[in-house]
Formats: structure tokens, C-alpha cells, sequence
């Protein structure tokens, strides 16, 4: 069970289940799980049940346990593992204090090193080119790991910030018994540390962005040229130019909070119309800088703050302030929202010092804004910054920063971004094509933006050079057709992307998985760092290096695990566990579906308008049982925490050579659905042609099977209805 969205003036989800702690002299044990272990050391007997920056919810309901204490003997067992304490004068060390994992038999005595500790994340990639160095991070092939939290700062009843009572010699450390069961694990530490939000379905859609000196009709132009080429968008982001620049004082110009009327005459008016476009927007900040004389609010907030502003002085920037956090909000954020600003791209670089002793301004930031954009329940909040470091992936989605244009900058990703689940941050979004400095070509475009596919957010962005754009249509024609196709299958893939957002805020599981979270026992799937699962029907396994002068395409080598596989492209199968090598043309994507799979896609130029498909194609891969489940609510608000969302099931039944595909009747509000809902069925990857067919029971004719594929044609019900398909001699 993930823990619910926290309340953070609420400090009694801080204490501990009293009939699961158990107080010693110098230690205090807590079991928060089944899998999760509190222990805290304090040689002044002094112990914290205050909520922490990373750790939220220890007020768990009683886990299952086999408690024996003899005298100064506490054994005690969950389903997971063993935990034997021999309470002494003295703290918890090697000798007194163990933990065995009953999965894996591993033992953890107290101040030992973790040696099969798995990579976590960072908080930027900034002027990085290819591998750089990760956190670890909360689960391990050793079957366990120590997070310490002793650092962490505590929450006040009023929800702000403060350090903890300063005590020598104390820890607060959290151990996770993972065993090899990484996806039960993850959702147990988001169970204490708090889930991760849905996010809003317009984030899932393709995004433009660049670090330009646009002008109101140069982004209109742009917009209209997107349309042109069929390249869908959902959201639109104004890089720093959109405020002044020039300000005439000491300001540097970096930071902003007004509109440079010069390039945009009319703000109100373009958001509004960028809305009409169906284009969520976003603004760039720098806050660092504080608040200068030249801006539109200097005079309110001046006022607000007690300064003169006769005097000119600039309102310094210290988000640790509550006085000036309400007046960045409110006198200078809130203008900007009112107008059409649907979320902020805070762009923090300014270091690890603020206001407060140990509290990182980003990690700050990055609450605040979060929290003050939630309050308004007719929004879904979600932030665009750098990862602050743990706590951090309850306020999605993250900015990875400025790298170097080059093919190992393209190939660190895929690694970086499906490990990032170890530490529960799943909603990373890099520079698709690079940010700066390394020569663009078309070949590395291509693949980097079939990569923004498969990732959990596709934005294109560059920076300020005129020689580096990222426009699908900036090469030629090949590249800008292979960027079109990418594009529009990702604008298609929506409902499913948005089914596995949902998944990961009710189970902890991120879009992106290393192989090993799936085929844990099996030693190849720590190794394939490129490969990884996309949602819980696809494999991805994106070309990442150049093919060689001459070559039909890039040399590729791709791991299928166990089970059965279909190419989902052109329906080729592979039977794993195998290694298959593949010389894969600049047009192609490595993508796969386990057989059984179902996927169901929108129109490829559909609008992020709001509305839920009145139209699926549904792309189905026959040869075993498969599930999957479409998750659809309003998109944008807050409701569906009260109920406004609605389910459908497709299942798929196999026995061999018949199938039977069952739309199950939609559950839950189905006002969020269009009218009637029409279904196409794309049976894809067959060897054999089909019998026999019939939708409903009634007997419908089979279309001739195309390059692997048999399309029907699309049957139309009322939304709730169910739809059953059968598929007679399929093999």
C-alpha cells in the first residue's frame, strides 16, 4: 500500500506504531514493514518522531511480526527477515545487531558495507559528457540496504523547515530488506517516504523547447509549422528571454519576473491562444538574484517586504524566508498563472547553501513550488527542476540539464534514467538531441529523438546558437519523416504512458525499469544497463552509437529474457533468454511486446484538448494470456482523488490457436467518456492466417494479413459497454 499524499503540518505521521518499537537505552528499533526497519542510536537516549525531509509516514498499521524478548534478547520476524538484537551497555554494533534476509539468506550487521548496492541518480547532468558518477540508492542485489536519514531536516506544524536537535553520536537509519523482490521493495519505501504523484497527461505528449530570443509572432510561426508537418506538441516552453534581460541595474539579467514587452507586446493574449492550440506552457526562472528595480512588482513586493523602494535596493532572494516565500508566490508567481503560466521551470544552479543550515535551497524549491501550485485543486501540480536528492521524487517531474551534443552523452541516458528507479525518481527529462557545444548531425538527431520516445518525457531543446536548433524539419527529408514517425507514435502512445503514470503512483513502479526488477535471478539482466522496461508491455532498447561509414544502419545487440517476444513493428518473434545481433537502419526502433501484449494508442494527431479517445487502435501481439489496464480521468485536476476516474480492462485469452480479446465494461465515472467509443484491433506478429472471426458472437469477415499484421474493421459501442472478440485457428 502506497501512503497518501502528504499533509505536511500533520507531525503525527512521524510516530511510529508504538506496538512495533521497542526502546532500548542507547537504540530505539522501530518496524515500519514487513521489509523496514527503523533504528535509531543515541547515546543520550534522545529520539526524533517529527516527519523528515525524505522519510513522511512511519505510522504504519501493525506488520505481520514474530516478536520474542528474553531479557536482553529481542528477536524478531517478519515474512522477510530475521532481526537479532542483544541489548549491552552500549550501541548498536557488528557483534550485538544483525538482520537476515529470508529470500536470499543474506546477513547485515550493523556498520557494514553494502558491496551489491545498485546506482541511484544525480542532481544534474550539466556539461556532462557520458558516464558520470551516481547516489547510491535504496535497493541492492545484496538483498538490503542502509538508508540514513540522521541528515535530514524535520517538518514544523506550520510546514516549514527546521535541523534537527543537534546530539552527538546520533543516527537515524532506515534498513530496506529487499531481497531480490526490487519492485516490492521500492513500493515499501514509498509507503514511509510518500508516493509519487500523478502527473498531468499533457506532460506525456511531445514538448518543444529552446533557449531562443523568441518573439510573440516567431512562436506563433513555430506552432504553425509544428501543425503543418504533422508533428503534434503538448506543451511549450519560453526559455529566460521571455522576462527583460537588459535591466539597466546590477541584475544580471538572468533572473526575471517580467515580461520583456519589446518581444511580447501581449502576454495574456499569446497564452490564450497557445492554449487554443491545445499547448501547456512553461516559463523559465532564475530566481537566484532576487528582486530588482526594474520589475513590473518591485514596488508591491517592496512594500510587502519593508523596504524603501525609493532606495532601489533589491529584495534578496532567500526562498527559506516565509515572508518572502509568500511574496514570490503570491505577488510574483501568481500574476503569471493567472494569465495562462500552466507550471514553472525552475532552473536553480546556484549551489547547496540557503537560509536554513543543511537545507539545499533546490530540494526547497522544488516543495514549494510544488506544494503552492497543488493548492489550487483545480490543478494537478508538477514542477520542471533538477533532482534535489531523496524526498525528491514526490514532486515530479525532473530537468536532468545542460549536456554536451555528442553519442555518449545519447548513450548514458537510457542507463541513467531506468536506474533512476532505485532511488523511486521516475520522471527524468533530458535535452532530446543535446543541449550544447558538440557538432548536430542528422543520424545522432534521429536516434535521440527515437530514444524521447521511449523515455518518460520527449522535449526537444538546444541551447542559444544558431547553429544548433533540434527542428524535425532542419535536416532533410528522411530525418525530418523519422522524427515525424517517432513523434507521432509517441503522441499516440498517451493513454498508455498515462495508464503506467497512474500505475506509478498506486504501486511505486516507474514507466522505466531495469531489466533485473522483472528477471531478477537471472545474471545477464544486470548487464544489459541500455535495455529496459517500458510500462509492463514493452521492452525498449534503443541504438544509442553511430552505424559505421557505409553500413545499412548501427550495429545493435539486444537481450530478449524469458518468454516469447514480438517485434513491435514488424511482428518478428524471438524466444528467450537470447542475445540477437541486428544491423537496425536509421528508421527503425528497437521495440518489443511480450506476447500477450496489448497497447492501446490514440489517433497519432490527436490534441491534448482534455477529452478522453472516442477512437483506439489496439495493437495486440497474440501467443500467450495478457492484461492490461486504461486508466482515464479529466487530466488536469485534483479530482480524481475523490473518485472522478474511470477503468477499463483488456484481457486477452489464449490457449494456443484461438484468442479471445475482451474490452470489459468501463468502471468507475463514465461522464469522463466520450458518448460512444470505438475499437480497432491490429492482430500483430502472426505466422498463420486466422479461420474464423466474430465480435459479440456474431460472425464478421477477415481481412488478408499485410506485411504480418490483420487489421479489422473498428466496431463502435456506447463507452461501458463490452466488447468480445474472438479469433478462431491463429497461430
Amino acid at each position: 500500500m502506497i501512503s497518501p499524499t502528504p499533509n505536511y503540518t500533520d507531525l503525527s505521521t512521524g510516530i511510529a506504531n508504538p506496538k512495533a518499537t521497542f526502546l532500548f537505552p542507547f537504540c530505539r528499533i522501530s518496524i515500519l514493514t514487513t521489509r523496514t526497519i527503523r533504528v535509531e542510536v543515541s547515546p543520550q537516549g534522545q529520539f526524533c518522531d517529527t516527519p523528515s525531509q525524505q522519510i513522511l509516514f512511519r505510522n504504519q498499521p501493525l506488520p505481520d511480526l514474530n516478536v520474542v524478548q528474553n531479557g536482553n534478547a529481542l528477536t524478531i520476524s517478519s515474512p522477510y527477515f530475521e532481526l537479532r538484537y542483544t541489548n549491552t551497555q552500549h550501541s548498536p554494533s557488528w557483534w550485538n545487531f544483525k538482520i537476515t534476509s529470508k529470500e536470499t539468506g543474506a546477513t547485515y550487521r550493523y556498520g557494514a558495507a553494502n558491496r551489491g548496492n545498485f546506482p541511484g541518480t544525480t542532481r544534474t547532468l550539466d556539461r556532462t559528457n557520458g558516464q558520470v558518477k551516481l547516489s547510491q540508492s535504496f535497493l541492492s542485489r545484496s538483498g538490503w540496504t542502509v538508508i540514513d536519514d540522521t541528515k535530514s531536516l524535520l517538518f514544523t506544524s506550520k510546514g516549514w523547515l527546521e535541523p534537527r536537535p543537534k546530539q552527538e553520536g546520533y543516527k537515524d537509519l532506515y534498513l530496506l530488506v529487499c531481497g531480490h523482490n526490487y519492485k516490492e521493495a521500492l513500493a515499501h519505501y514509498q509507503q514511509v517516504a510518500g508516493n509519487v504523484p500523478l502527473i498531468p497527461r499533457y506532460m506525456l505528449g511531445n514538448w518543444w523547447s529552446r533557449y531562443w530570443e523568441y518573439s510573440d509572432a516567431e512562436i506563433r510561426t513555430l506552432v504553425g509549422r509544428f501543425q503543418k508537418e504533422e508533428i503534434p506538441l503538448s506543451v511549450f516552453i519560453i526559455d529566460m528571454d521571455w522576462h527583460i534581460t537588459k535591466t539597466g541595474n546590477q541584475c544580471s539579467g538572468w533572473t526575471g519576473f517580467s515580461w520583456n514587452r519589446e518581444l511580447f507586446p501581449n502576454p495574456p493574449d499569446l497564452l490564450d491562444w497557445l492554449h487554443q492550440n491545445n499547448l501547456s506552457v512553461a516559463l523559465n526562472l532564475h530566481p537566484a538574484e532576487g528582486v530588482h528595480p526594474h520589475e513590473d512588482q518591485y514596488p508591491t513586493i517592496t512594500e510587502h517586504m519593508g523596504i524603501d523602494p525609493a532606495s532601489q535596493a533589491p529584495v534578496k532572494f532567500d526562498i527559506t524566508d516565509p515572508r518572502f516565500a509568500k511574496e514570490y508566490f503570491e505577488t510574483l508567481l501568481h500574476p503569471m498563472e493567472n494569465e495562462g503560466v500552466d507550471f514553472w521551470w525552475i532552473d536553480w544552479q546556484q549551489g547547496h547553501l540557503s537560509g536554513i543550515p543543511s537545507l539545499d535551497p533546490l530540494w526547497w524549491l522544488n516543495h514549494l513550488h510544488y506544494q503552492d501550485l497543488g493548492s489550487d485543486k483545480a490543478k494537478r501540480p508538477a514542477i520542471f527542476s533538477r533532482w534535489g536528492g531523496p524526498g525528491s521524487h514526490r514532486y515530479p517531474i525532473g530537468f536532468s540539464g545542460d549536456t554536451i551534443i555528442s553519442w555518449a552523452s545519447l548513450a548514458l541516458q537510457p542507463f541513467f534514467t531506468s536506474t533512476a528507479a532505485n532511488v523511486a525518481y521516475g520522471w527524468w527529462s533530458h535535452d532530446i538531441g543535446g543541449h550544447m557545444i558538440g557538432r548536430e548531425n542528422a543520424e545522432l538527431y534521429t536516434r535521440w529523438v527515437q530514444y524521447g520516445l521511449l523515455s518518460p518525457i520527449l522535449r526537444l531543446h538546444s541551447t542559444k546558437d544558431k547553429k544548433l536548433h533540434h527542428l524535425p524539419w532542419g535536416f532533410d527529408e528522411p530525418t525530418l519523416q523519422a522524427a515525424r514517425q517517432a513523434m507521432q507514435l509517441r503522441n499516440a502512445l498517451v493513454p498508455y504512458l498515462y495508464a503506467m503514470a497512474h500505475r506509478y503512483e498506486t504501486t511505486g513502479l516507474p514507466l522505466c525499469l531495469p531489466l533485473y526488477f522483472e528477471w531478477p535471478q537471472d545474471a545477464t539482466a544486470y548487464k544489459v544497463p541500455n535495455q529496459y522496461l517500458f510500462g509492463d508491455q514493452l521492452l525498449a532498447a534503443p541504438v544509442t552509437r553511430p552505424a559505421k561509414p557505409g553500413a545499412e544502419g548501427a550495429a545493435h545487440k539486444v537481450w530478449f529474457p524469458a518468454g516469447e517476444w514480438v517485434d513491435f513493428f514488424n511482428g518478428e518473434h524471438f524466444v528467450g533468454p537470447v542475445w540477437h545481433n541486428f544491423i537496425v537502419p536509421v528508421d527503425r526502433i528497437p521495440l518489443y511486446a511480450k506476447a500477450g501484449a496489448i497497447i492501446p494508442l490514440r489517433s497519432p494527431l490527436s490534441r491534448e484538448d482534455g477529452s478522453n479517445p472516442a477512437e483506439f487502435d489496439l495493437i495486440v501481439f497474440p501467443g500467450a494470456e495478457g492484461r492490461f489496464e486504461l486508466y482515464e480521468d479529466d487530466n488536469t485536476s485534483q479530482k480524481y482523488h475523490n473518485g472522478a476516474f474511470c477503468t477499463t480492462m483488456f484481457e486477452q485469452k489464449w490457449d494456443g490457436t484461438n484468442m479471445q480479446l475482451t474490452v470489459h465494461a468501463s468502471q468507475g465515472d463514465l461522464s469522463l467518456l466520450p458518448e460512444t467509443r470505438s475499437y480497432r484491433l491490429h492482430l500483430r506478429g502472426m505466422h498463420e492466417n486466422i479461420i474464423s472471426a466474430s465480435i459479440n458472437g456474431e460472425t464478421i469477415q477477415v481481412p488478408s494479413k499485410v506485411d504480418g499484421e490483420i487489421v479489422f474493421q473498428a466496431v463502435t459501442v456506447r463507452s461501458g459497454e463490452e466488447v468480445v472478440i474472438n479469433i478462431q485457428g491463429l497461430a
